[in-house]
């Protein structure tokens, strides 16, 4: 997104993982080679081929390895009868016959039962095969040439959950802290993993297929209603990346569904329950039928839509969503994002280094509302009370050292709605020209992941001082509010310092509003100095030199191409001669805590 604003380390860096993604590069024994074998000079050829590496990313034209979208495959109900006769006949295959035979049909089978002529009597429906074009041609859509069931025995996986193991295993690795430390320092049921999608899994090996399968003279897999599962992307987590036998469970919240999971893991550490949480969302709705219930909303940028906005005759794929501009509809998107929370002790104790923090997630239904999918007054509250907390925790001042990521859809009415909302919280709290950007510009709109998305560039603002602009407009429409905000067209240098908090804002359908306050990382560490003293944190700052080190050896791995998910299928796996049970404690072997018995009663002022 601010590439062109990094430095050349940096901005080379991301390139060439992006090129090892995308099967363009391959690395062997330190040297750079293409896919085609020709050895070459690292920065000459990200230099020759910035622009191929930029045009298979971020919002583009919908690409033949999804589907294709000028022939999806559709059918066409219809009657015919016979023309100038009484009957038609035709030859079938016994085994062909349907289970049900019409009461018009005449079947006289051949000698040997293999086939059998069939006379009709009058009509007959039928399903016609047909091939239509997509009205909607533009996505969010993974690098070009990255297919993540390459790297690990995928076995049918439908295609979020393949996007699941690969995203959860590098969020784990990209740590630098192994996962058996981490998991010796709790207790079993001290971690707690919060992930789901939004739309379950729609694709063939999912509940898409489940539903085609009897339409297209298919059998149903044993495996579609499983893994078709909304709540599967946690299940895979446990089972295949982490081993958690903790605390699982994803909360559906629309467009908002990885706050309301943050929340939840939020809450859990907040009380006690969970030291360690996977949060995370995983979404692939890049499907023919999928676009189609969305554009029949009337949500999606359509083609011809996108040529009467621009007025030029072309299509401009890459600029379909434009948040708070002249605009005709959001663009999907697929993603997978996953981030780990612990809690300040376990940080401090295990060196982690601290990208960020959640300090607050809010979450407020619409009330009373005239349709499911019209805006309603929820947004109003959660915005409002995320300022409200970081000025309980940061003081008034610092609010001027905010900004915001807003959800920024892209559609006539978000625009009008969210800016309205974001301009009277401005206005309540005294913030002038309040920083706002809408990153869907860029990645479109990954539904469950949406929010996951805004949060992780969030920490990018603080790793490199850039705020991205909306980059597909040139202009805000005349009907956006801009009184006390400015919402950013251009890249922002703010310094990594600069930013003292984010708000992650969520307007989800049927009123699921949700918005998350995230601490800077220098505001984290001043908190943590004065929680845990001077010398506790030197001694943090001590072991998160061997944490980093790690981390970036796990970054060069990436870089030359062999970085592998971590899949463990059928590995480690779990019986009851595993656990062992007293009165006391439960032990599993494998982890080095015991679940703690000697529970408290909550209710001791009751009893």
């Amino acid at each position: 997104m601010v590439s062109n604003a990094l430095s050349t380390e940096d901005s080379n860096a991301t390139y060439t993982d992006l090129a090892i993604l995308m099967n363009l590069l391959r690395c062997e024994d330190g040297t750079y080679k293409t896919a085609g074998g020709e050895a070459v000079e690292l920065n000459d050829w990200l230099r020759a081929n910035k622009d191929l590496i930029d045009a298979g990313t971020f919002i583009r034209k919908i690409e033949n390895n999804l589907f294709d979208p000028k022939n999806i495959t559709s059918h066409i109900t219809t009657s015919i009868a016979p023309s100038g006769q009484e009957s038609v006949s035709f030859q079938i295959r016994s085994r062909d016959l349907p289970s049900h035979i019409p009461d018009n049909w005449t079947v006289v089978p051949d000698s040997e039962n293999k086939n059998a002529k069939v006379t009709i009597n009058g009509s007959l429906e039928l399903l016609l095969p047909d091939r239509q074009a997509s009205l909607v041609n533009s996505a969010g859509q993974l690098p070009s040439g990255f297919d993540p069931s390459l790297l690990y025995q995928a076995r049918s996986h439908p295609r979020a959950l393949q996007l699941t193991v690969f995203g959860a295993s590098d969020a784990v690795e990209s740590m630098g802290i192994d996962w058996q430390r981490v998991m010796s320092s709790i207790s079993p049921d001290q971690m707690g993993v919060y992930a789901n999608s939004l739309m379950s899994q729609l694709d063939e090996n999912g509940n898409g297929g489940l539903l085609q399968a009897r339409y297209k003279g298919k059998r149903v897999s044993s495996k579609q209603v499983a893994l078709g599962l909304a709540e599967m992307p946690g299940d895979f987590i446990n089972a295949y990346v982490v081993g958690n036998v903790g605390g699982t469970g994803g909360s559906l919240g629309a467009c908002a569904t990885f706050l309301y999971n943050l929340n939840q893991g939020m809450e859990a550490i907040r009380s006690g329950q969970k030291r360690v949480v996977i949060v995370g969302a995983s979404e692939a709705p890049i499907l023919p039928d999928v676009i189609e219930g969305y554009r029949t909303m009337g949500a999606l940028a359509e083609d011809q839509k996108l040529i009467k906005l621009d007025g030029n005759g072309t299509i401009d794929h890459r600029r379909a969503c434009r948040p708070f501009s002249d605009n005709c509809g959001f663009t999907l998107a697929e993603a997978a994002q996953f981030v780990i929370l612990f809690d300040d002790a376990l940080a401090v104790e295990l060196g982690a280094t601290v990208y960020g923090a959640v300090s607050d997630v809010f979450i407020n239904a619409d009330g009373f509302k005239q349709s499911i999918s019209s805006p309603g007054v929820g947004n109003y509250i959660t915005m409002a009370k995320s300022v409200a907390s970081l000025r309980a925790v940061l003081g008034d001042a610092a609010l001027q050292r905010t900004y915001v990521h807003a959800h920024g859809t892209g559609t006539p009415q978000n625009r009008v709605t969210e800016s309205h909302i974001l301009s009277e919280v401005a206005k309540t709290f005294g913030i002038e020209k309040w920083p706002v950007t809408g990153i869907k510009c860029y990645l479109g709109h990954s539904l469950a992941a949406a929010a996951a998305d805004q949060l992780v560039n969030s920490l990018g603002v603080w790793k490199y001082g850039l705020i991205p602009g909306i980059s597909t407009i040139d202009h805000l429409a005349e009907d956006v509010i801009t009184d006390h905000l400015n919402i950013l067209m251009e890249t922002m240098d703010v310094s990594p310092t600069g930013m003292d908090a984010a708000i992650l804002n969520s307007k989800g359908f049927g009123g699921n509003n949700a918005s998350a306050c995230v601490l800077a990382p220098h505001i984290v560490e001043r908190m943590l100095t004065k929680k845990h003293g001077q010398q506790a944190m030197a001694n943090h700052a001590k072991k998160n030199e061997l944490v980093r080190e790690k981390s970036s050896r796990y970054d060069l791995e990436c870089l030359r191409g062999n970085a592998q998910p971590h899949y463990y299928y059928g590995e480690n796996v779990k019986t009851p001669d595993d656990v062992s049970i007293t009165p006391h404690e439960l032990k599993i072997s494998g982890f080095s805590k015991a679940v703690n018995l000697d529970l408290d009663n909550p209710y001791s002022d009751m009893c």
